[in-house]
């Protein structure tokens, strides 16, 4: 593995430290819960190694939002990163080839390239709204492709691919005998509209990817999970999980049972809390002539640019954001895109901060105009 750290986690607000940043318009997720809203009593909790598939209850839990889906077709992760990793590494060799959507979270772009694997990439377009083409994606398949990774809702630009294009993926996928499908879904529970059914269920050659670190704003207990109905190959994933990791911790997963046991009850406000932050954020691209978007349609996230007419020094944007206005957002490059997008997260910080770090943007870009 040629392993070298990405721009989104050497840039990243806790690598920059949080201390430094007044209005934290990066984040991808909503905001951090604390362990005191979960109500958990772990004092009784035998710290020993757990179940290595993981938490059976969770498990459980997982599995009752896809049809047909089965606690065994789940294995709990130590976060969606390393779903991923485990993913990449068991189906990919040096030289096998992939296609991977770009712009993406970045380590579905990178551990491909770390692997050795030769890498396609299915190049999304501002100018058609962010979409998947299947016909595209078809042309970019061959007889030797074994993995085709997506993201639904998407990140950066929170984009939402249509059940029936996700149904003719999966057909595309199902016509080549050496491809899988792998689908990030960790921001399934955030669809603006009615949730994706789980890749997992419509096909075993489907790989679902998900975690609590996003929709649920717990990413300090690292715990994802992947779904996949072939029995061999969730066999080679639990093998890989033991040789790098053994087993969840049991306290991540106490933890995560609960919320999850308990999502009918957070998960309204949460969304009502979305929907407020989303409306603030339409607002402000609206008003401002200097930028513009494709709105999401889930998530927390969205990808505006400078309009291509709009003259500005980029460089200058970012660094008078950060240094004079104590904002900071995701620059283009952590997704492989030009420095005139910006990945804009609105779920993470306060309604009040959030309309602050709007007007920053403005006021950033105003200064920095040619």
């Amino acid at each position: 593995m040629d392993y070298r750290r990405m721009p989104i986690e050497i840039e990243s607000p806790e690598q920059l430290g949080y201390e430094r940043i007044r209005c934290n318009l990066a984040e991808s997720s909503v905001s951090d819960m604390a362990l005191r809203d979960l109500d958990v009593a772990l004092d009784d909790l035998v710290l020993m190694y757990g179940d290595h598939v993981g938490h059976p209850g969770l498990r459980a839990l997982v599995a009752s939002d896809g049809a047909g889906l089965t606690p065994d077709d789940v294995l709990l992760t130590p976060g969606a990163a390393a779903a991923l990793f485990i993913v990449a590494t068991t189906l990919l060799r040096p030289g096998d080839h992939v296609v991977v959507a770009r712009p993406n979270y970045a380590t579905n772009l990178e551990t491909p390239r770390a692997i050795g694997a030769s890498v396609s990439h299915l190049d999304l377009r501002f100018e058609d709204g962010w979409a998947v083409d299947p016909s595209r994606l078809r042309a970019l398949l061959t007889p030797h492709t074994k993995l085709v990774s997506l993201t639904s809702p998407h990140n950066p630009t929170g984009q939402v691919l249509p059940e029936a294009t996700l149904r003719e993926v999966v057909a595309i996928v199902e016509a080549h005998d050496e491809a899988r499908l792998l689908l990030d879904e960790t921001y399934r529970e955030m669809t603006y509209g009615a949730p994706l059914p789980l890749a997992a269920a419509l096909s075993e050659r489907a790989i679902g990817v998900s975690s609590l670190s996003k929709t649920y704003g717990l990413p300090g207990i690292r715990l994802g999970w992947l779904t996949t109905r072939d029995r061999t190959l969730m066999e080679r994933f639990l093998a890989a999980k033991e040789q790098i990791l053994i087993t969840n911790s049991v306290v991540d997963e106490a933890i995560g049972f609960e919320a999850l046991r308990r999502r009918g009850e957070l998960l309204p406000g949460i969304r009502a809390r979305i929907a407020e932050a989303l409306t603030l954020t339409r607002g402000w691209v609206a008003a401002d002539p200097r930028f513009e978007w494709a709105e999401p349609r889930g998530g927390v996230v969205g990808f505006p640019r400078f309009r291509p007419d709009v003259a500005v020094d980029v460089d200058r944007f970012y660094e008078l954001l950060f240094e004079r206005h104590g904002t900071i957002v995701g620059p283009g490059h952590w997704f492989d895109q030009p420095r005139r997008h910006f990945r804009l997260g609105y779920g993470w910080p306060t309604l009040e901060r959030l309309e602050e770090g709007l007007a920053n943007l403005s006021a950033a870009a105003g200064a920095a105009g040619a």
